[in-house]
């Protein structure tokens, strides 16, 4: 009984000869999100800017407009409200508050103080209908800035971890060309984050690393069978040999993206707003990845001048030869 193949077996797109048309994408791709992230800047969450974060369920239809300005009035630095799912959904933010010289109530940390006055302004602001407080999360400025090190170190490590692996279990050609396309993934999706101003914090790091993780697994695929093409077909030009080996991998590609993306759909519509940034990401790192795998790293391959196996086991029966489509 044969499996579902979403792509014919038969299939031979030209991917290695559309590598300059790709090439002049990823760039483009990575100079705007380098771009738009110098000049926008991270819209970056609590987690590394510190501050109070207050989530609350209003009685009525709020009033934004009108309910930022009575915040802001309080003297308690620049508050943020937005809803937070439903219309009656609000996040608030308010920044780290500092001890002034002339604080008057005792030994009462400022950050308490300050929930207590937004709350009580709050109470007043819907004439004493209940308000449903569904979290009040705080996270100081050390911890804040300690967190974001730890996130750009585990970026970091993360990549060159992969590097070293995909070194040792091919050859130092396949770990470049394989960190070129994790690269390209990671600043891609950091600059989606950037160009949309979608809360950037430590769930937005986990997807990242995910996505790392999903993109080398797509690519080790490829790799190992144009390792497996290199020693089998010897006298086969380079650019044939990896859009063959592209094009034997592509059904397993695209399926494993499909049914991926299936789940990340079902859980970005049905989620909630907790986990709606962590899947709007992993959402577009899945595309990316799957691209990169295609277009990316096997090109970049192509260009390190990667050597062929010693063995020669003849002829692949299982995937004959076939004209490349011009």
């Amino acid at each position: 009984m044969r499996g579902l193949r979403l792509i014919p077996q038969s299939c031979n797109v030209n991917f290695i000869g559309l590598r300059a048309v790709a090439f002049i994408f990823s760039i483009a791709l990575m100079v705007g999100s380098i771009g738009v992230t110098a000049s926008k800047g991270l819209n970056l969450g609590i987690d590394f800017t510190g501050g109070t974060v207050i989530e609350i369920r209003t009685p009525v239809e709020p009033n934004l407009e009108a309910l930022r300005g009575t915040l802001n009035g309080l003297g308690l630095g620049s508050i943020s409200i937005q809803e937070f799912g439903q219309i009656d959904d609000l996040l608030i933010r308010l920044p780290e508050q500092k001890k002034p010289a002339d604080w008057e109530t005792g030994d009462e940390e400022p950050n308490k103080f300050a929930i207590a006055l937004v709350r009580e302004t709050l109470a007043e602001a819907f004439e004493g209908q209940g308000i449903d407080y569904r979290r009040v999360e705080f996270v100081g400025p050390q911890v804040g800035k300690e967190l974001k090190m730890k996130g750009l170190y585990a970026i970091i490590f993360s990549l060159l971890g992969i590097l070293t692996y995909v070194w040792f279990r091919f050859e130092w050609q396949f770990g470049i060309a394989s960190i070129v396309a994790l690269a390209h993934d990671a600043v891609a999706t950091i600059g989606l984050f950037a160009l949309t101003q979608m809360e950037f914090n430590l769930s937005t790091v986990a997807a990242i690393l995910m996505i790392a993780g999903y993109s080398i697994n797509d690519t080790v695929v490829v790799f190992d069978r144009i390792r497996e093409n290199l020693r089998k077909y010897k006298k086969k030009p380079i650019g044939e040999l990896l859009n063959m080996s592209v094009n034997q991998t592509l059904s397993r590609t695209i399926m494993t993206s499909v049914t991926t993306l299936l789940a990340l759909v079902a859980l970005y519509v049905f989620g909630g707003e907790v986990i709606r940034g962590f899947v709007y990401a992993l959402i577009f790192g899945i595309g990316i990845g799957t691209y990169s795998s295609i277009f990316v790293a096997s090109p970049v391959l192509m260009l390190m001048n990667v050597r062929r196996g010693k063995d020669n086991s003849g002829e692949n029966k299982d995937f004959p030869e076939a004209e490349v489509v011009s």
